[in-house]
């Protein structure tokens, strides 16, 4: 079962507004970083959830459009591009699967945190390559799973306890294989880790999920422990989130 983005983000939306993992400093320069822009760029962020990748690339750009499926997570973005007092970010409502933009419009695409909720992956790539000017970039910075079979399955299974509109999160050599596909040639593929509570997953979600977690990491072995290096830390139990930024450039056409 997959619910609708639009029903879950709703609902988290003045959560957003506030994450740290979001706001995260050092990956949105890291960002901004791979994303070699230029003062004269226009930028189309995805699935901006509430801006903050947005509001990363400001200051560096021309002009940056925002776009999410999700009227509360921009209504929430409207309140801190008031607070940040920028003028060249504007806020639209779309689907990553059907930009309502030109071809070859913008500069940057950048997408965060978003992609693995999308249902077709290809789809939403070959569109924001579309939108892309020749020479472009696409970055992208979102959750992934190592190249472990038992990680791959666990902590996909874990996020949709936590969010049912997950659909997957991508391997790097996903990520190097599906941008090629879309049309890209693939220049930066960065993973990262963080280690994080295990109440990421069960914060504001309903009993019968974190009953199942629960369920979940109680029957891990000390292999798959360690594959998840998982520790106890303030009597709370820790384990490895792993990332991904990836960069693909559209070709010159």
């Amino acid at each position: 079962m997959t619910v609708q983005p639009q029903t879950v983000f709703a609902q988290r939306a003045a959560f957003y507004t506030t994450s740290a993992v979001h706001k995260d400093k050092v990956v949105l320069d890291r960002l901004v970083e791979l994303a070699c822009v230029r003062s004269t760029d226009r930028v189309l962020d995805v699935a901006t959830g509430t801006g903050h990748t947005a509001f990363a690339f400001a200051p560096h750009v021309r002009e940056v459009i925002a776009t999410d499926l999700t009227p509360e997570m921009l209504s929430e973005a409207e309140k801190l591009k008031s607070e940040l007092g920028l003028h060249n970010v504007d806020f639209r409502i779309a689907d990553a699967h059907a930009l309502p933009f030109d071809d070859k419009s913008f500069d940057v695409v950048t997408c965060r945190r978003a992609a693995h909720h999308f249902t077709e992956i290809r789809r939403a790539l070959r569109e924001m390559r579309r939108v892309l000017r020749p020479g472009g970039r696409l970055v992208i910075d979102d959750r992934s799973v190592p190249e472990d079979d038992f990680a791959d399955a666990t902590l996909n299974r874990l996020d949709w306890l936590h969010d049912h509109s997950h659909v997957r999160q991508y391997r790097p050599s996903e990520w190097q294989s599906i941008l090629h596909e879309a049309g890209f040639v693939v220049e930066t593929v960065e993973p990262y880790t963080r280690h994080r509570p295990l109440s990421a997953f069960t914060n504001g979600v309903e009993p019968e999920s974190i009953a199942e977690i629960e369920r979940i990491v109680a029957g891990w072995d000390e292999t798959q422990r360690a594959v998840l290096n998982v520790a106890e830390k303030d009597g709370e139990i820790y384990l490895n989130h792993w990332y991904v930024m990836v960069v693909g450039v559209k070709n010159e056409e």
